[in-house]
Order: structure tokens, then sequence, then C-alpha cells
């Protein structure tokens, strides 16, 4: 029998426990753990580590994160909520120590601003709401103590949010494990690369293609989106949200898969690599022998050594870069303009497909 996962729940969710769980403090006593709104409708129990009164009108309480058995750098995570009572029956909330600040466009909070999403505002509001006298306001202020150094491990410079991690959730809840979740996670690249205007926007699958692209065609970081193995979820997303010109660049072991109508480039989805590099090979000339070493190779750094004794590369792998771009526009319903470069590990330009010549160069 397949094993349930443990459900988590979101860095928001343990802030709004956090904020919650201090002003209970400030007007009553300690508490061990707190009840809290969520936006599914349901009321989530968080355990609380700690609370202190620091004055009349101030107090903090401390949570830990627990992610359930999802993969998340979060996880067993503090995060601190500080909270001071006003008499201007306003609810604000700011970042602290450990929480980012946002400095690039595209995100769903301003530059200049803590990186603290709009749901888990919402959450922390709710919360609070439920035992805020009703003739009085308060300052809410979330930091997380490990925060700076647990962005490290994130994407958050990329996105442009410095100094700390980022207070986020939709729910509450952490799916475990979650290919939805982690796909969704992948589109506020997106987001930033459009909000700067660029002419064209960067598809890579990986760091390959992000750390070739800037090193020898200087693209600028925020204009490559990282697509992980979700490369047509990231074209769709990126037609929807209007891309005028989409450049998909990277090395030939995962876009190679493209030609073959396979989107999902994860290899338990489908492989079809040496094939596919075997077939345009033979189309472009290549004997039997060529064809069957290409067949036998583990990768396609190996299949281009073969590929370079018969001087096919080039043919061979702008072949498949004209057969990925067809792909891919029938993916995209030719509702953007889409240019296509294949590069080896050293940033040799191995193919691309004809719009895009003259334009890419080693």
């Amino acid at each position: 029998m397949r094993r349930v996962l443990k459900y988590g729940n979101t860095t928001g969710a343990y802030a709004t426990a956090a904020a919650k769980a201090a002003l209970i403090t400030l007007l009553d006593k300690p508490v061990d753990r707190v009840g809290i709104p969520s936006p599914l409708g349901i009321r989530f129990e968080i355990l609380v580590k700690e609370c202190q009164k620091l004055s009349e009108n101030t107090a903090v309480a401390h949570v830990i994160k627990n992610a359930g058995e999802d993969v998340d750098v979060t996880d067993k995570m503090q995060i601190s909520a500080t909270v001071t009572l006003t008499d201007n029956n306003k609810i604000t909330i700011t970042g602290g120590r450990g929480v980012g600040k946002v400095t690039k466009q595209g995100l769903p909070v301003p530059v200049g601003e803590a990186a603290i999403n709009p749901t888990p505002k919402r959450m922390i509001k709710a919360a609070i709401r439920e035992v805020l006298p009703p003739d009085k306001g308060v300052k809410v202020v979330i930091s997380a103590p490990e925060g700076k150094k647990v962005a490290k491990k994130t994407q958050n410079s990329k996105l442009g949010i410095v100094g700390g991690v980022s207070i986020l959730g939709t729910t509450g809840v952490v799916r475990p494990l979650s290919i939805t979740a982690y796909r969704t996670s992948l589109v506020p690249q997106l987001d930033v690369a459009l909000a700067q205007n660029y002419e064209q926007i960067y598809l890579v699958p990986g760091n390959i293609g992000e750390r070739l692209a800037k090193q020898y065609f200087k693209v600028p970081e925020d204009d490559i989106v990282q697509t992980g193995d979700f490369m047509g979820y990231i074209l769709k997303k990126a037609v929807e949200k209007g891309a005028r010109k989409i450049v998909i660049f990277g090395h030939p072991g995962k876009l190679v898969k493209l030609a073959a109508g396979i989107f999902n480039t994860h290899h338990k989805m489908g492989d079809a690599r040496m094939e596919v590099v075997a077939a345009y090979a033979g189309a472009s000339g290549a004997d039997t022998k060529v064809i069957q070493n290409v067949l036998q190779s583990n990768t396609t750094e190996e299949a281009l050594k073969f590929l370079k004794e018969a001087k096919l590369v080039q043919p061979t792998f702008d072949k498949i870069a004209k057969q990925v771009y067809v792909r891919v526009m029938e993916k995209t319903e030719n509702k953007t303009k889409i240019d296509v470069v294949i590069v080896s590990m050293n940033g040799t330009v191995l193919g691309r497909n004809q719009n895009s010549r003259g334009q890419y160069s080693e």
C-alpha cells in the first residue's frame, strides 16, 4: 500500500501563527499553540515554541516551520513575530531580520518592501483581527533569524529578493513533493524577466544553460528563466503572460527531447535523445556505423564525438533545432516568436533554427 506523505504548512502560515501568538501574549498570557484561518476555509493549529512580553505594548513569539515531508529548505527554520499595540486602528506588517527585500519588478510585492506576499499578509491580518480589541491597531514585524543563510539555497537573489527568505503561500499548506508546487515555483522568474521589458527572454533547462547564456552571450541574469523539466509548462505560461519573443537555449541533453515532442523532459516521462540525434544524423548523411555509435552512446556529449569525427555536428543539430522550433510553435499555437539555440558544455553553438542565424555565434 502506498504511504500517504505528511503535509506541512507554509512560511506564511507560520508567520501568521507567530503574529497571533505574540498578540495573545501581549493581551493575556503566553500560549503554546494557536488556531489560524486559511484561504482554504479551514483552520490550522500551529505549535508555538516560545512567547515573551517585552514591554507594556510589545511582545514576541517564535515558531518552528514544519514542511511535512516536502523537500523545503525552510523546514525547521524559526519564524518570529514582534507585535506592538497602537491606537490608530491599523494593522501594519513589515519584515525584520532574515526576511528579504524586493529589488526587482515583476513580483507580487512592490520594490523596496519586505518579501511578504499578499496572501500571507491577508492571513496575518485575519488572524490578528480575531483577538485585536476594536479600538486598537498593531504593528507586526516578521523575522527569520536564519533567513539570510537559508536564502542562499533558494533562487531569491535571482528574483531580486535580497537579505533573506520570502514569506510565501497561497493556501497555507505545503503539499509534499508536489509537482504542481514545484512548477508554480518557477513562474516568478518569468514574471521578473517580463517586468524588465526585455526584447526577448531566454528559457533554459537548468544551470548549464544559464551559465553559458551569461558567460558567452552576455545575457542579463534577469532575462534567463530556468524551466527545469517543465519546458512545456513555462512556454505556456510565457505565452499567457504576453512574451513577445522566446529564445530556447541550452545543452542538447534536454533540448533534443523537444524535437520528439517531449515537453516534460524528466527521464521518467520519456527519453529518445539518442534516437533523435541518430535520426537527424542519418538525415544529414551519417553512415550506418556513425548511427549505431550514436544509438549506443550514453550521453549526448558522447554522441557528439562521433558526429565530430564525421563532420556532421552542425547539419545534425541545425535540423534538430529546426524540428524543436516546429514543435514549440505547435505547442504555443504560433502566438509568439521563437528562436532555438543548442550549445555544448563549453559554449560552442551546435545548431540553431533558421530564424536565429547571425544572432548567436561562438
